[in-house]
């Protein structure tokens, strides 16, 4: 018989984020009619994501270096292990934050009208093009911050995995800081090919930023193996590969 966290999961936090989900797109989208630079949508983005969080019984608690000033663009970069990933950073970084999603989830309901509305950066990996730069630029300007996961998915073992130099390259390009984040705990909360939420306490270490002005396209990689360090550096128990050995469905909650 599946534990109790999965009949939660299946007959009342699916159906109340689907709820949450479909009140707050809509709000996003009515005050995007009126605020065309996605400031209000992210402020229904962090309501969302709180409701979330509060739902689902996942605690955070924020410490390390202090985070950007908020006028300061910038582009934080996470380890990413599981879905809860994004409602755990949103609502833990109070700044206007902006994704990279492929464009093919602009067309989701609710959600993806809600990204193509707010200025996220949606983009056709087939033909990414010059619109990838003129997006960041456009969000910079709006005094946004972009937030994205490196790995490119999520982990399946805990590991960090390799950080991608694209968006590297796209920092530098834009001479954008880069500010590494460690979200260490949520895998205990989903994990990737398990439909149950547990209860956890997630901690988020914010890393000092890394200057990119003085870099050139050929530095991207080296940048990428130093954020993936300083993100890996940060999770408990971590052995030299930047493995989390830790299996979540021992650590989560059962009652």
């Amino acid at each position: 018989m599946p534990p109790f966290h999965w009949w939660k999961t299946v007959f009342f936090l699916i159906p109340s984020i689907g709820i949450y989900t479909i009140v707050l797109g809509l709000l996003s989208l009515l005050g995007g009619l009126f605020e065309p630079r996605g400031v209000w949508a992210h402020r229904c983005a962090q309501w969302w994501s709180r409701a979330i969080l509060a739902t689902s019984g996942v605690r955070y608690t924020l410490r390390g270096a202090p985070l950007p000033p908020p006028d300061t663009s910038c582009i934080f970069v996470a380890n990413h292990a599981s879905i809860y990933d994004i409602p755990i950073l949103f609502t833990a970084i109070p700044r206007q934050l902006r994704i990279m999603a492929k464009a093919t989830l602009g067309y989701f309901p609710f959600i993806g009208w809600h990204l193509q509305r707010s200025g996220h950066l949606l983009v056709d990996r087939t033909n990414p093009g010059a619109s990838i730069f003129k997006k960041m630029q456009r969000m910079t300007r709006h005094g946004a911050s972009l937030i994205v996961f490196p790995e490119g998915s999520r982990t399946s073992d805990g590991r960090v995995m390799k950080f991608k130099g694209g968006m590297f390259l796209l920092a530098i390009e834009n001479k954008l800081p880069v500010v590494p984040i460690t979200v260490s705990g949520s895998r205990v909360v989903m994990p990737k090919g398990r439909l149950m939420v547990c209860p956890a306490d997630v901690v988020v270490t914010v890393h000092e930023p890394i200057a990119t002005a003085e870099m050139t396209r050929e530095d991207a990689r080296s940048l990428a193996a130093k954020a993936r360090e300083i993100v890996a550096s940060a999770l408990p128990h971590r052995s030299p590969d930047g493995a989390a050995p830790a299996d979540p469905s021992r650590l989560a909650v059962t009652s």
